[in-house]
């Protein structure tokens, strides 16, 4: 609340302070011999006042503040307003501008008024961009202005006056993959905005570029499907790049920015194998061509390879032999970036994703050289699979993060609508960071529409994740959202969320047809699903969705007209898409046991909606983003788009395999009773119910959960609700990986100190059960304990094993 006071305070100063910058009447000012980017951002802070004046202001890029100190007074005490863009190494100190407190860090700025001169000054020229970048949001300009065309409300009077000093970004590189763009930016860009290229090219890259900036990103790892012309097939992407200060990275399967998935980039019909034991000299050739084309760009080098596209690497399959491999992979790699760059390799940034098979290739005995950076993937369902351990954490090149808010893959694709629980995003990348994951923060946001909320949330973590906490990540895309469309939605906005992500956290909308992709006929076909028309939970499920649905609908309609494409992007789309998508499967499904000819007809009406609301988001705007759903995503081979099959009687045949049935009981514990005191804790916004209690923090020390000496927390059962000599829980815990290698997933449970029994979640990667536990955000645990019958109330202990583990459910009988 102090943080937002203070943001609200320093908002308010800038149109009331005595001495303010008439931005209206301004000429801004760039000093001479300053960076390409420093110059561009003159022009586009120019562009943006006039977005909310309407008056375009001069701009000189080539000022010679250091003629002489009259004229440097000259600029300071001039009757007309002047705004001065600078870095450190070009700010005269005549102006008397003291910068000793940001020279020498990374992307730092600090705003000075001084009479009615704004001094707008960075530490480097990222920094000074993103100093002049902070004016302009407070000014109103969103980033997201053309990206989701949230509108620049206008003024007729604009004075501005701020005294700021930002922190360093507490992560150093941080950007977005676009991944998986077969069915929306590639559609788009090909049949919308690039077509006289029919590609996502430089058009394209300079509006991702500009919002990256924005959004205060400094890298950007480009499309690289096959159906995609390969970044570097269109020059001119990267010289885009480059203008807006943007670095180029690359996926986990692009070593020293070379994208194999592309025909123009590698054929095997033409180049031969993708092996660096047997076609080294081709592979070689490739990788220095592409180096030396590049040298003159900051840009960060995926190092060590892996097969075409997303395949593992060829050759032998036993991991030690491909380490020694990939060890000399990477020394050859580095040579050729010496040769190029100019420089040693412990200067240039490099990174190592132990991505999929390459972290079982790590796990062999991998050494990788100690100024890379190490990127941790999670399992692309916004799991972390490891972090740094003691001993990573002391490596020169740190660590980052690989996360994903959109993945195609096994057990299923999610492609369609970002439905990651903020407080999920939160908790993962904090216990990375904790671990030392400050280097490097990459997002897999798929198209990047409709996925504005999530990262607009992961950009403002990796640039102060001290602003966030367990208490307020759940609330901080309902401000967001309020500080667009206005304040007295912000309960409205919570509400909705809240609900949004509790039902897809119970079962995502593109999951809700039960297949399983790549798996055998049976789990890979559509089937009914396992909420209870029975018991209520399918009835409950579908008036929870409607209720959003009807919410959004009506802010939506009270609304001004043009800030209505904006929320239906950002908001609208997702939730009622996600209400129609739910709609259609357990209408379905009703008409599968009852043979309702009703139902079907609600089925069917479910998926003409959702191609309604594609429709509506394609035609908006004059069809400014038409395509950019060209459709509900199939991926390769997920059926959830398609209508379920419909019948005139009572069916078994869609009923749901033995082995994806859920298993709970009548009596449930209220977790909202729970008294949590450190080291344990009441996390809101993530679990079955939207409240977990977690059992420590995850980097906390491991301890005994076979004894209650071990820390642990006590819970209250009432005896009026059990009968017999024992109770069976079921306890529902959230499916973390655990943090390492030495560590596991455990904790201890416990009832009127009976000898605890030990909760273990261990799985493998790729099993079944590890399927199933990504698909339902779940793993389930029963228990059976002994009671004493002679107490009125039964004392639940929970035991603290393997830190940072939260339980989101209890049931009991």
């Amino acid at each position: 609340m102090k943080k937002i006071c203070c943001c609200l305070l320093s908002i308010f100063c800038c149109f009331l302070s005595a001495d303010a910058v008439d931005l209206k009447q301004c000429r801004i000012v760039v000093p001479e011999g300053e960076p390409a980017l420093v110059k561009k951002i003159g022009v586009v802070l120019s562009e943006d006042i006039e977005r909310v004046t309407g008056v375009k202001n001069d701009v000189n890029d080539n000022f010679n503040l250091n003629l002489n100190d009259n004229l440097n007074r000259s600029v300071l005490d001039s009757k007309r307003s002047t705004i001065i863009i600078a870095t450190v190494d070009h700010l005269p100190a005549s102006l008397g501008v003291d910068v000793s407190d940001i020279k020498g860090c990374w992307e730092r700025y600090k705003i000075v008024t001084r009479g009615n001169c704004l001094m707008i000054v960075g530490s480097d020229a990222r920094g000074a961009a993103y100093g002049a970048l902070h004016v302009s949001e407070k000014i109103g300009v969103s980033p997201w202005y053309w990206f989701a065309d949230v509108p620049v409300a206008k003024k007729s009077i604009l004075n501005y006056s701020e005294n700021y000093i930002s922190k360093s970004p507490t992560i150093k590189y941080r950007g977005i993959f676009i991944n998986d763009e077969d069915w929306g930016l590639k559609t788009w860009a090909e049949k919308t905005f690039e077509k006289d290229l029919g590609d996502i090219g430089p058009k394209t890259y300079d509006k991702v570029c500009e919002l990256l900036l924005r959004l205060k990103a400094n890298m950007l790892a480009p499309a690289m499907h096959t159906c995609t012309g390969a970044f570097y097939s269109h020059p001119e992407s990267q010289v885009k790049a480059a203008e807006w200060g943007i670095m180029i990275t690359t996926s986990h399967c692009e070593p020293l920015l070379f994208n194999n998935a592309a025909p123009s980039e590698w054929s095997k019909e033409r180049d031969g194998e993708w092996n660096y034991l047997t076609n080294k000299e081709t592979i070689w050739k490739k990788l220095d061509d592409r180096i030396r084309e590049t040298a003159q760009y900051d840009n960060i080098y995926t190092m060590g390879m892996r097969g075409l596209h997303d395949e593992a690497m060829k050759g032998s399959t036993d991991p030690k032999v491909r380490a020694r491999t990939l060890e000399q992979v990477m020394a050859d790699q580095r040579q050729i970036l010496e040769t190029h760059k100019k420089k040693s390799a412990t200067e240039i940034p490099q990174i190592f994703v132990p991505y999929k098979e390459t972290l079982d290739i790590y796990d062999a005995g991998l050494k990788v050289p100690e100024d890379i950076t190490l990127v941790w993937p999670d399992d692309n369902y916004g799991y972390m699979k490891r972090v740094s351990n003691e001993a990573e954490r002391q490596r020169k090149g740190g660590s980052g993060v690989y996360y994903h808010l959109s993945y195609l893959g096994v057990p299923h694709d999610n492609l369609w609508i970002s439905t990651t629980a903020p407080v999920l995003m939160y908790e993962e990348l904090k216990k990375a960071y904790d671990a030392g994951a400050d280097r490097y923060w990459l997002l897999n946001v798929g198209d990047i529409k409709p996925m504005e909320l999530e990262m607009q949330q992961f950009f403002d973590m990796a640039w102060d994740l001290s602003a966030f906490s367990y208490e307020h990540a759940n609330h901080c895309q309902a401000q967001w959202l309020a500080s667009i469309f206005g304040k007295q939605y912000e309960q409205d906005f919570q509400w909705i969320l809240d609900h949004y992500y509790r039902l897809s956290w119970q079962r995502k909308p593109e999951f809700m047809g039960y297949e399983f992709e790549w798996d055998n006929n049976e789990n890979s076909r559509l089937h009914d699903t396992d909420f209870s028309f029975e018991t209520g939970t399918a009835q409950q499920r579908l008036a929870d969705y409607k209720a959003i649905s009807d919410r959004v609908d009506a802010i939506q309609k009270r609304l001004p007209i043009v800030y209505r494409p904006a929320f239906f992007e950002m908001l609208g789309y997702s939730v009622k898409g996600a209400y129609q998508m739910n709609r259609k499967f357990l209408m379905a499904q009703r008409n599968h046991e009852t043979g309702s000819e009703d139902a079907a007809q609600e089925a069917r009406a479910a998926f003409d909606s959702i191609n309604a609301l594609t429709y509506e988001y394609n035609t908006q705007l004059g069809g400014k983003w038409n395509q950019m759903i060209s459709q509900i995503p199939p991926g390769y081979t997920a059926k959830y788009d398609q209508m379920p099959e419909l019948v005139k009687a009572s069916t078994t045949a869609y009923r749901l395999p033995r082995n994806q049935e859920r298993t709970e009981f009548s009596n449930k514990l209220n977790m909202n009773k729970v008294k949590a005191v450190k080291p344990f804790r009441l996390i809101e916004g993530i679990g079955t119910d939207w409240l977990s209690l977690q059992l420590g923090e995850p980097l906390d020390k491991v301890q005994d959960p076979t004894t209650l000496s071990s820390e642990h927390i006590d819970l209250t059962i009432e005896n009026s609700s059990l009968s017999g000599d024992s109770i069976t829980l079921c306890i529902s815990a959230v499916p973390f990986w655990p943090i390492a290698t030495d560590c596991s997933n455990r904790f201890g449970v416990s009832v009127d100190s009976c000898q605890p029994v030990v909760c273990e979640n261990q799985f493998e990667e790729w099993g079944w059960s590890w399927k199933l536990q990504v698909i339902e955000n779940r793993k389930e645990f029963l228990v059976t304990l002994p009671l004493d019958r002679s107490k009125k109330r039964h004392t639940l202990s929970f035991i603290i094993g393997d830190p940072g583990q939260m339980i989101q459910k209890i049931t009991y009988q």
